[in-house]
């Protein structure tokens, strides 16, 4: 059963158009990113102090939910559980939770994360690994932490993917049953048919071992409403690109897609204390321009803290976005691509009813030609200060002089533009058709 969610549903998450990613669990003690157990080839034994040691005594979720409000977020999701194995709810079907650490005795991370966001008005998603590098059941495969381990390979040989299945399946049942509505199941990831550089087998994972079908039908009976991402190695609600952003709008055989680009702020998606690769505010806000003037959602990720904080840089960049998106929300939360227009270089064009916005990634000398729009714009002005924007019309005949402007084609309306860049991130012009 893979039917599609109810439209409205589908409808609200485009209109959300912008979301928080939280990647968090043991690995944020390290602090050297996510996959560390597998790039460091750790073992349960080597990974165990992080476990002992878990004790986010500053985890506050309601400060998460909050700077994600006022960073114009609408939606929320957490990582549940990543492919350490590690539980941040006390799940009956393992030991391998938080609510078994010295700290943590009997405590329920998640319940505390969804009432944080419910309180703040943000939509809540769940994160799951489907693979577990900790689970007894799951086989050592070409990207399990043991790969190149003989004895480790040897002494596995027996492990049953099928019953690491059915635990997959029990967690996910917990977790759509006990906390209310779900808006969002992200599903992290498959790998079938994979093999290893030399060409051996690298036995990778897809519908066949999760039983993707089964799982997905499960939890379209538990959350009729809620969505599905497309990594069950079967096709999903919506596609989600990693670290990248599509050239144009994301379609499947042809047709156009659902889709969410998830990004980091620095390349990793856990806690990386030295990682310093820092995107700019600036840069995130045209990412989030680019994806909605292509149809998408931007889900921007911070890796908290092992003490359950958000970094300052963190916390410095989503105030830099909120202050951006506070002047500029109209254009980005429920708006749509520009049909029938084409934006000038280096800009880019969102919808929403009679108002057409026109972001400028860079800022024009003077003017700003808009082909197809003369005739069609009864005002124009800046979003952020609600200035006026002067439109010119031109004698397409007109030759150009040294100083006038000449050569306009007939359809095109041309704007003139302050020499100074406003004071913000990216400028915006509104116009209204």
């Amino acid at each position: 059963m893979t039917d599609a969610p109810p439209a409205a549903s589908v409808e609200k998450f485009r209109d959300w158009r912008f979301g928080l990613f939280v990647h968090w669990g043991l690995y944020s003690l390290p602090a050297r990113h996510e996959w560390v157990k597998n790039y460091e080839r750790l073992t349960d034994e080597d990974y165990q102090p992080y476990f002992d040691h878990f004790e986010p005594d500053l985890y506050d979720p309601r400060k998460w939910a909050a700077a994600a409000r006022q960073a114009g977020m609408k939606y929320a999701v957490l990582t549940t559980k990543h492919h350490e194995g590690f539980c941040l709810w006390d799940s009956a079907v393992s030991d391998y939770t938080v609510a078994h650490t010295a700290w943590g005795a009997g405590k329920d991370l998640v319940r505390q994360f969804v009432d944080a966001c419910r309180a703040e008005g943000l939509g809540v998603g769940f994160y799951h690994s489907l693979i577990d590098w900790h689970h007894p059941e799951f086989p050592i495969d070409l990207v399990h932490p043991q790969r190149d381990d003989e004895e480790a390979i040897a002494k596995a040989a027996g492990r049953d993917v099928q019953v690491y299945a059915d635990y997959l399946h029990a967690q996910t049942r917990e977790l759509l049953t006990n906390y209310g509505p779900i808006d969002i199941m992200w599903f992290d990831f498959s790998y079938p048919g994979r093999t290893y550089p030399d060409g051996r087998d690298g036995h990778g994972k897809g519908r066949d071992d999760w039983r993707s079908e089964e799982l997905m039908a499960m939890v379209r009976e538990l959350q009729p409403d809620i969505l599905i991402n497309d990594r069950l190695d079967i096709p999903g609600d919506f596609v989600t690109p990693e670290q990248y952003q599509p050239d144009g709008p994301m379609q499947r055989d042809g047709v156009p897609v659902v889709w969410e680009a998830c990004q980091t702020l620095n390349g990793s998606w856990g806690y990386d204390r030295d990682n310093l690769d820092w995107k700019s505010p600036e840069t995130l806000v045209k990412m989030l321009v680019d994806s909605v003037s292509k149809d998408g959602n931007l889900l921007l990720n911070v890796g908290p803290t092992g003490r359950g904080e958000f970094d300052p840089r963190a916390l410095a960049t989503l105030a830099s976005i909120g202050e951006w998106m506070r002047l500029h929300e109209r254009s980005i939360r429920g708006a749509r691509p520009a049909e029938g227009y084409v934006a000038p270089v280096d800009c880019r064009f969102t919808q929403k009813g009679n108002r057409l916005y026109l972001h400028l990634f860079s800022w024009p000398m003077g003017h700003i030609h808009l082909p197809g729009l003369a005739g069609k714009v009864k005002y124009a002005q800046l979003l952020n200060d609600a200035s006026e924007i002067k439109r010119i019309v031109s004698d397409p005949h007109q030759q150009a002089q040294n100083t006038t402007m000449g050569g306009v084609s007939a359809d095109t309306l041309t704007l003139k533009l302050p020499i100074q860049k406003p004071n913000v991130l990216v400028p915006v012009i509104e116009l209204f058709l």
